[in-house]
């Protein structure tokens, strides 16, 4: 089968740029007006959309994502959600749809049961950031069965080996953190970044996708002068919680404008 996540970031490649990637939590600051966000954000530039169920310990999130998903979670927000949101996405624009799910409400829900509720929904796939492919078996079964991405994370800290298990592993494209805490110095970690995808790019991975803090389009535009894609989460939170659905499609058009800016540039 074909991922319809790869072929969003080979189509922006045919226009010789990189794909734009959006996280939004699901549920903030209400269900729909979460579901309504994720269609603004696919409208004004977003190649892919990264949605985030709300989770009670949210390990890897920044406080403007943590506050958020608190929120959510407080105004009401259950798994099932996660599917009606999905749904209504997909019926409403034509982005491939990734959820980004910490592992135990996939193992609450039913591993097989999630993936095919996710698919009637429209979804593209997981991003999964707590499961490693040694760990995700019954995982990588549903997925290869139902023809959903999975999409693991790889790290600087990996090992060469680890790194090919990832790739070897991931459809859609690997995620890439250049660290796995507290963002710090902007160019130690585009170094980080930029060292990390030529690496997983000797190990064979056709797609990688860098998350690490992007705010603004000059970084955007710097990720992809070598990534496939730039992930963003927090600037678009940020829109979101301070100026509303408006705000939030008028950054993500000025974050978008940085994909082209880097096909300018190349």
């Amino acid at each position: 089968m074909t991922s319809r996540v790869a072929a969003a970031i080979d189509a922006a490649k045919q226009e010789g740029r990189g794909a734009f990637v959006g996280y939004l939590p699901l549920g903030f600051p209400d269900l729909q007006t979460s579901i309504d966000a994720a269609v603004a954000l696919a409208e004004n530039g977003a190649d892919i959309l990264e949605l985030g169920p709300p989770y009670s310990d949210p390990v890897m999130d920044g406080t403007v994502i943590q506050e958020a998903t608190q929120a959510a979670l407080a105004a009401g927000f259950r798994l099932r959600d996660t599917f009606t949101a999905v749904r209504e996405i997909t019926r409403r624009v034509d982005v491939p749809v990734l959820v980004m799910t910490y592992w135990n409400p996939v193992v609450q829900y039913g591993v097989d049961r999630y993936a095919d509720d996710l698919l009637a929904a429209g979804g593209a796939g997981l991003i999964t950031p707590d499961i490693t492919p040694e760990a995700g078996e019954e995982w990588i079964a549903a997925s290869r069965r139902t023809g959903l991405d999975r999409i693991f994370l790889a790290a600087p800290t990996s090992s060469d080996a680890r790194l090919r298990l990832v790739v070897q592993n991931s459809t859609g494209f690997v995620y890439t953190v250049s660290t796995m805490g507290i963002t710090g110095e902007r160019a130690e970690l585009d170094a980080a970044a930029r060292v990390l995808v030529g690496r997983l790019r000797a190990q064979g991975a056709e797609h990688a996708c860098v998350g690490i803090g992007i705010s603004t389009a000059d970084q955007v535009a710097g990720v992809l002068d070598y990534a496939d894609g730039a992930i963003v989460g927090t600037a678009l939170v940020r829109a979101l919680r301070d100026g509303g659905l408006d705000g939030l499609a008028e950054t993500a058009r000025v974050l978008a404008s940085g994909a082209r800016t880097s096909a300018s540039a190349n």
